[in-house]
C-alpha cells in the first residue's frame, strides 16, 4: 500500500524559516535509510502558504485566494509518499524520524482497485497510460 505522510505546518516554517543544519543531515540520514528499505518514493518540504494560492469551486465559481493563509494547524509544510504493507509499518518507520515538536499525518493513497466497478476498464487503462506518461516526462525533465 501506499501513503503519504503530510508534516504539519509549524509558526516557523509559515515565516520561512529554514530547518537548522543539524535537523537537515538528521531528515537526510531517515530519509537515506527509508530509501534503502524500498519505503521512500517521494518527499519534499513545501513553502510557506505566503507563496501559495488556493481555488474554491463552488456553485460553478472558481474563486483564487492568495496565501497566507490564517490557520497554521490545518497547513502542510512537507510530504512524503512511502509504500508501505500496511499502516503499522508506515507508523513504525515515522516513530523513527528526528522530529520533536510537531504532529504528522498519515493516510492511504487510493490504489486503481479500491474504486471497484466504478472504475471501468477504459479507466483503468487511461489511468494507467496518464501514470506512465507523467513518469516519463518527469523523467526527461520536460516539467
Amino acid at each position: 500500500m501506499r501513503v503519504m505522510v503530510l508534516v504539519k505546518a509549524d509558526k516557523q516554517s509559515e515565516a520561512g524559516a529554514m530547518p537548522s543544519r543539524e535537523m537537515l543531515e538528521a531528515m537526510g540520514q531517515f530519509n537515506e535509510k527509508l530509501i534503502q528499505a524500498g519505503v521512500m518514493l517521494a518527499g519534499e518540504g513545501i513553502m510557506p502558504s505566503s507563496k501559495g494560492a488556493r481555488v474554491r469551486f463552488q456553485s460553478g465559481k472558481k474563486t483564487v485566494i492568495d496565501g497566507p493563509f490564517a490557520e497554521t494547524k490545518e497547513l502542510v509544510a512537507g510530504f512524503w509518499i512511502w509504500k508501505v504493507k500496511n499502516m503499522d509499518e508506515a507508523i513504525e518507520w515515522l516513530k523513527k524520524a528526528p522530529f520533536e515538536e510537531t504532529e504528522v499525518e498519515i493516510r492511504p493513497v487510493f490504489e486503481v482497485e479500491d474504486f471497484g466497478d466504478e472504475l471501468t476498464p477504459e479507466m483503468r487503462e487511461r489511468e494507467e497510460r496518464q501514470r506512465e506518461r507523467a513518469e516519463e516526462l518527469s523523467k526527461a525533465g520536460k516539467r
